[in-house]
């Protein structure tokens, strides 16, 4: 389910959640309609939220439809005709196809096909959500991909690509296996893009273990056979040389995979050749002695997306649509026909259709049919002394001992356990595993972290594994289910389909060492990383809809421009962007682009993971991919494990080190202790660079929650939503905390669920134990409660289970006004509530964050530095951060610095940072490495000597003041700048000393505005000062005040601020409000900009990188200012700042 805003007005939630029912707005009782099934994004203020793909559901009343339809066809007057279609491209051919699979399924339900072939090109990649489809709708699928034999162009930025067309079927689950197998070598063989697949390697698998497992047909326009009867008389077909050889390549086809398991395809969109090709494909087929079978080539469902589909036509072969002459046939009639309609066109084909229905019934299957299972654990002997000495253990019994041994650890003996009802837990816990066979699962996870512990690679498990006892005791996750009360039916239950899921966080540095370990212990046949659909955005959508309208690559760039990424398709009238590209970019909208490869997911499986999904190349070098996303391998029982990286472990393993090395301490990120000091800084939303709670909303809601224990944490972590910070809304949760709002419930068997929240719903897990306490739900019930009210919402799921809540509230004697009152308030709060666990998870990561920035400062600002990318802020935000913490920065020097980023003692006992010799611009980290290991130097030409560097990397190095320490040196940038080209330009025939171009000339010296800017040049980070503090004194003159200075003016005052541009965010339930952060020598500020100002200003605010801004300052009682701008100047800033936009 998605963790996004709820589906009210953000008021209209406020009063359910503080159950002022008295106030609530009966219109806004209903979830408000969304164009997708995703929920909104929210700008990058909530935590992370899901962008889980819901398993399929037919269209509100599509199933009534069709169960009301005596004859399934377009028309009453059309009788039922028996008929499947063979040849069907999804939008899974990836600009090729115009509708998503469950589209085409729905269209053919509506039509009364028998049966649907999904066949895109060199792929299978649509083919779970087909299935999932099938399964709902009834219409039986068929498996089956368009290859290319011999295709030595790319398919996309090719009008006509070359190469000859092959429809295959799989026949049954094991020609699908043979067939997917198939389609890896092809990929492999390629590169991206490029498949390699000869008729010789077809013909050789049709005709040797495939026999008899598929099907093909003669295909489209360049099909083997249809092609040929045009390569000979350039482009008439004829019963001449064209049939000739049209039939010499049926025949090959006919030896390869037999007369029966061979079809000529017929198909007619219109065009007027389309009947004299038929004629003379049946004439061969006669000759050869094989069927033929009546198909549409479908590249799209209705005739209304014929637009759609040639713009995509166009988008591939990167061109207009003026320009392209290609499959589209202008009569647009490459859509799903019934069998009636299908009957009418191949009237003069008898049995066309007839044989098209046989062999779609002949060659459909379920693809549960293929779901494999996890690879065997291999588990160890029993020990010595065990009374199954000698014997190797089974999967569960080796989970049982290691969660036996971790528990022992963690909560002591069975007979002396330091927390009640934990063994009980383990127990049950166990005994579900067991009994739901995943044992092997468990194992598989804990022997990841057990790598990353003798590895010492930062990492935990999060997500709902931190419901989980077993999790916990096992090492994978850092929570205590037990202690916390974490409900575990949130991880796990009977009734939840699949394997739970535990998401592994690893410190991104180091994951590539986790994945290969994977590949290495469970083998490379038998484990992949799975895909990510890359779809069209707004602005992507807006880009290539303007190319295929024929508008100039200017005109393109220009209207992109005009795109907000938070957003959707703009108005055309608002953007001046004409109608036509909005239209077309808005139902170019969510179409898959191409095939990215996700994060961190990886599946394993008990057979070569080929047969089951086909595997391409990826983009990343060596990279390999499965084409299915992490939920369809889900979908289709691929068992999957996500290793994602997280940037703030590997900045914490990386102050730890820093710490111990220069500080002594050892620090246990286990152990630390919780400590004032700690929460006190985190109150006064000093967050810059702390895991999860650095974001402007962040940071305005830690002053209104003030957490003083870990549990706040949890909280915030769970709080942050862009409707409770806007227009000065106060979440209830805050209100009740202050007191200033009575903890209330609207029952009392509610307080068991919602005491811990002062009686407001937070978590997903509050929402499960509602409906059990009020409704006598079982924990596995409640689990399907919170997914049918999720951000896709089933209605007949929730009339179901509302008659059942219904049922139960009344046996507990709750009044029907209450129970309905609590029914509206749980669909209110669903889609809102975030997971405990997760937030438990997360929130170790807040305060283990928190602490090392309070007591070790400049430890903290290098290790964010040698982390990056990461987190919400810039290198340069960073660095202004700690120096107004006391932080001393040094630039790089190519004496003093390391590689990257280090500390340094200062005469006090403290330590300073200095930054690496791979923070300068140009140097990468192996000539920075060199650098390093050459220390010391004794010049530029000794640098320049030894550690084989080029003018550019010694003139990068001059501009950042690299070579300070060197004697020889000039002592000024500007002469170092003349002497690193000089020496760059030495021969290497010359003597030691001799450099070209003789003395360095008088130079005028930098001025500190100079030596500022060449530093943000030379390393984006200018440790000697802020920007905005060498303007200060003019900025004065124009009544410019600092960010720190807006503490002690009243609200509604009239101010002057001004600042660079750090971040930009829309969030989705702003009601149009855009924030931008300025930040000056002494903080930050956060500038409101309504809906009207942004489109006064908005050129200046997007462009320009530092901002003068006048407006009315806003504090509410926590002390958390905002300032509502009224105008705005970009400032003559010659600084290369670049912000973090929408987030």
């Amino acid at each position: 389910m998605g963790f996004s805003n709820p589906g009210i007005p953000w008021s209209e939630m406020e009063r359910r959640l503080s159950d002022q029912w008295d106030l609530v707005d009966p219109m806004a009782s209903g979830h408000r309609n969304r164009s997708s099934s995703r929920p909104p994004g929210d700008g990058g203020d909530s935590p992370a939220w899901s962008q889980h793909r819901d398993v399929y559901e037919a269209p509100e009343g599509l199933l009534e439809e069709l169960a009301h339809r005596v004859v399934a066809a377009t028309k009453p007057d059309q009788p039922k005709v028996p008929y499947a279609e063979l040849h069907c491209h999804s939008a899974f051919s990836f600009l090729d196809g115009a509708s998503y699979p469950e589209a085409l399924m729905e269209e053919a339900a509506r039509l009364g096909i028998d049966a649907l072939a999904i066949t895109d090109h060199h792929g299978l990649y649509g083919a779970v959500r087909f299935a999932e489809a099938s399964r709902v709708l009834g219409v039986p699928s068929i498996f089956g991909t368009e290859i290319t034999l011999n295709g030595t162009t790319a398919r996309n930025g090719c009008e006509d690509p070359d190469g000859k067309h092959l429809v295959v079927l799989a026949k049954n689950p094991r020609g699908y296996a043979q067939l997917s197998a198939l389609l890896s070598e092809a990929q492999m063989a390629g590169e991206k893009g490029r498949p390699q697949l000869s008729f010789a390697t077809v013909a050789e698998a049709a005709s040797g273990g495939a026999r008899g497992n598929w099907a093909v047909l003669t295909g489209c326009r360049k099909g083997l056979v249809p092609a040929a009867l045009t390569d000979e008389k350039g482009g008439e077909a004829s019963d001449k040389g064209g049939a000739r050889a049209a039939e010499r390549n049926l025949r090959a086809l006919t030896a390869a995979f037999g007369t029966d398991n061979t079809f000529v395809e017929l198909w007619d969109h219109g065009d007027p050749t389309d009947g004299e090709r038929n004629e003379v494909l049946l004439r061969v087929a006669r000759l050869c002695g094989t069927k033929v079978v009546a198909t549409n080539n479908v590249h799209y469902a209705k005739p209304s997306d014929r637009l759609l589909a040639s713009a995509l036509s166009a988008i591939r072969a990167g061109c207009a649509m003026e320009q392209i002459d290609s499959w589209i046939a202008a009569a647009g009639s490459a859509h799903l026909r019934s069998g009636y309609e299908q009957q009418q066109r191949f009237a003069r084909f008898p049995g066309a259709v007839a044989t098209a229905y046989e062999l779609g019934l002949d060659c459909s299957f379920d693809l549960a049919l293929v779901a494999p299972n996890l690879p065997p654990y291999p588990c160890p002997d029993y020990p010595e002394g065990h009374h199954h000495a000698g014997r190797a253990m089974n999967e569960m019994e080796y989970l049982r001992h290691l969660a036996h041994q971790g528990a022992v650890k963690r909560y002591g003996p069975r007979h002396a356990e330091r927390i009640g009802g934990a063994w009980r837990q383990i127990d049950h816990e166990l005994d579900l595993i067991e009994s739901l066979g995943f044992p092997g699962y468990f194992l598989v996870v804990w022997d990841i972290v057990e790598f990353c512990h003798r590895s010492d690679i930062y990492c935990q498990g999060r997500g709902s594994a931190a419901n989980s006892a077993v999790c916990f005791a096992l090492g994978i996750t850092k929570a205590d289910a037990v202690r916390l009360g974490l409900l575990f039916e949130r991880f796990m239950s009977p009734e939840r389909d699949g394997p739970p899921d535990i998401d592994l966080d690893i410190e991104s540095g180091r994951r590539e060492e986790v994945i290969q370990y994977v590949y290495e212990r469970y083998g490379r046949s038998h484990a992949a990383q799975v895909a990510n659909v890359i779809t069209y955005r707004a602005r992507s959508a807006v880009r290539d809809a303007s190319r295929a309208l024929g508008f100039s690559a200017g005109q393109q760039d220009a209207w992109a421009k005009r795109v907000d990424r938070w957003s959707g398709i703009p108005d055309p009238d608002e953007s001046q962007i004409p109608y036509p590209v909005t239209d077309l970019a808005g139902r170019l909208l969510g179409l898959p682009r191409h095939l990215g490869i996700h994060s961190g997911g990886m599946v394993m499986c008990d057979r070569p993971v080929i047969e089951v999904c086909p595997t391409e190349w990826a983009r990343m070098e060596g990279r390999s991919v499965l084409q299915w996303d992490k939920d369809d391998c889900a979908s289709a029982g691929l068992v999957k494990f996500d290793l994602l990286g997280l940037g703030m472990l590997t900045a914490l393993h990386k102050a730890v080190d820093l710490i111990f090395e220069h500080h002594g301490v050892q620090v246990d990120l286990a152990e630390i202790p919780q400590e004032d000091e700690v929460y006190d800084m985190l109150c006064q939303a000093d967050s810059i660079g702390v895991f999860q709670v650095e974001s402007r909303a962040q940071m305005a809601t830690l002053p209104r929650l003030r957490p003083r224990c870990f549990y706040d944490l949890v909280v915030e972590v769970a709080l942050i939503r862009p409707g409770p910070i806007q227009g000065g809304s106060v979440h209830p949760y805050i209100r009740r905390r202050k007191g200033q709002e009575p903890v209330t419930y609207l029952h009392p068997l509610l307080e068991k669920s919602l005491a811990k929240t002062l009686g407001v719903p937070l978590f997903q897990e509050q929402l499960m134990q509602m409906v059990i306490d009020v409704a006598d739900f079982t924990p596995g019930d409640a689990d399907k409660l919170r997914q049918a009210m999720g951000s896709k919402r089933s209605e007949r799921r929730m009339e179901k289970l509302h008659e059942r809540f219904v049922q139960g509230t009344a046996a507990n004697g709750i009044e029907p006004g209450i129970a309905d009152q609590i029914w509206a308030k749980l669909a209110a709060f669903a889609n809102y509530g975030f997971p405990e666990s997760h937030s438990v998870s997360f929130a170790y990561l807040v305060y283990a964050s928190a602490w090392i920035k309070c007591h070790y400062p400049a430890a903290f600002c290098a290790a964010l530095l040698n982390s990056q990318p990461m987190g919400f802020y810039s290198p340069q935000s960073l660095v202004q951060d700690a120096r107004r913490h006391g932080v001393t920065v040094h630039k790089p020097d190519v004496n003093f610095s390391d590689w990257c980023a280090t500390l340094e003692p200062l005469p006090d006992g403290t330590t300073s940072v200095r930054l690496g010799i791979s923070s300068v611009r140009s140097i990468g980290e192996e000539p920075a490495k060199r650098i390093a290991e050459g220390r010391p130097y004794e010049s530029v030409e000794d640098l320049f000597r030894r550690c084989d560097l080029d003018r550019r990397i010694l003139e990068s190095l001059a501009t950042a003041d690299a070579f300070a320490s060197i004697g020889s040196v000039t002592g000024d940038r500007r002469g170092d700048l003349w002497l690193a080209g000089a020496v760059a330009r030495n021969r290497s025939d010359q003597l030691p000393g001799m450099v070209l171009g003789g003395d360095v000339p008088q130079l005028p010296g930098m001025s500190d505005w100079e030596e500022m800017v060449a530093d943000l040049w030379a390393t984006g980070i200018s440790p000697a000062g802020h920007p905005i503090e060498f303007l200060r004194a003019d900025l004065s003159r124009r009544g410019a005040v600092r960010s720190v200075d807006l503490r002690t003016m009243d609200d509604g005052s009239k101010v002057v601020i001004a600042g660079l541009v750090t971040h930009r965010q829309r969030p989705a339930t702003a009601a149009g409000i855009t924030f931008v952060n300025l930040e000056d020598e002494t903080g930050f500020t956060n500038v409101v900009v309504s809906g009207g100002a942004w489109k006064r200003y908005r050129s200046v605010l997007v462009a320009e990188p530092a901002l003068l801004v006048t407006g009315r300052l806003e504090r509410n009682e926590d002390d958390v200012i905002n300032v509502v701008l009224e105008r705005v100047w970009g400032m003559p800033v010659v600084v290369p700042s670049r912000s973090r936009d929408f987030r």
